[in-house]
């Protein structure tokens, strides 16, 4: 039977306009990837056994999402070694649960205008990562988290802040990252605002990897 995924974008403050963007990429790249793909927005969703998913995505989700069993759920799920993937404002959600704050790694601070800049690929040994040059030209937010990640999660790739205007974490800057803490896999990408991300070729493969990953397809 072939892996199924719960893409999942409830919002309850900002909504990004790219969100069905990056349910059409997700769900093509899924089925190229030999994987079914479910999208939903709603939180019952969650208040079931969530074992069939071989792993959960936010997409761009913001606020409050989930409900208090919702929230139980999915993390029995993780526990169960059930994997997960974070894109852009899933960064932005479940503010005051600490239990989330841990699955992905940061949280959302603030981000400058919508411009172009680049990122450093720090770890090309991973199939989110294994086809992007050293230096990856790039337009999008460029988020700021409250802390940096590192220490705790793998690192992929970090911002340039010299490459655009307004950064405000400095030289320690991830934006993409993976870890095996509490459970399945975890990736999360904080790029994927706009929706010419999801027709970019390397975006796209750059989420395919964190599919394969947090599927356990990655060879």
């Amino acid at each position: 039977m072939s892996p199924r995924l719960l893409i999942y974008t409830r919002t309850t403050a900002y909504r990004h306009a790219s969100i069905p963007a990056g349910v059409t990429a997700l769900r093509e790249l899924a089925a190229g990837s030999g994987c079914s793909a479910d999208a939903t927005e709603d939180p019952a969703a969650f208040e079931q056994d969530l074992s069939a998913y071989a792993a959960i995505i936010f997409l761009s989700t913001s606020g409050d999402v989930l409900t208090p069993a919702g929230r139980e759920a999915l993390r029995a799920h993780r526990s169960a070694g059930g994997g997960f993937i974070g894109v852009h404002a899933a960064a932005c959600t479940e503010y005051d649960w600490p239990y989330y704050g841990e699955l992905l790694g940061a949280r959302f601070a603030r981000h400058p205008a919508y411009q172009p800049g680049r990122l450093t690929v720090e770890d090309r040994a991973h199939p989110a990562t294994e086809h992007l040059p050293a230096t990856w030209e790039f337009t999008d937010e460029w988020y700021d988290f409250r802390a940096s990640p590192r220490g705790a999660v793998r690192v992929l790739a970090s911002a340039d802040e010299t490459s655009y205007e307004g950064g405000g974490m400095g030289a320690d800057h991830p934006l993409v990252w993976c870890h095996e803490n509490e459970g399945g896999p975890m990736f999360y990408t904080a790029l994927g605002h706009a929706d010419e991300a999801y027709a970019d070729p390397d975006f796209r493969a750059h989420l395919l990897g964190g599919l394969r990953y947090v599927t356990g397809r990655a060879q």
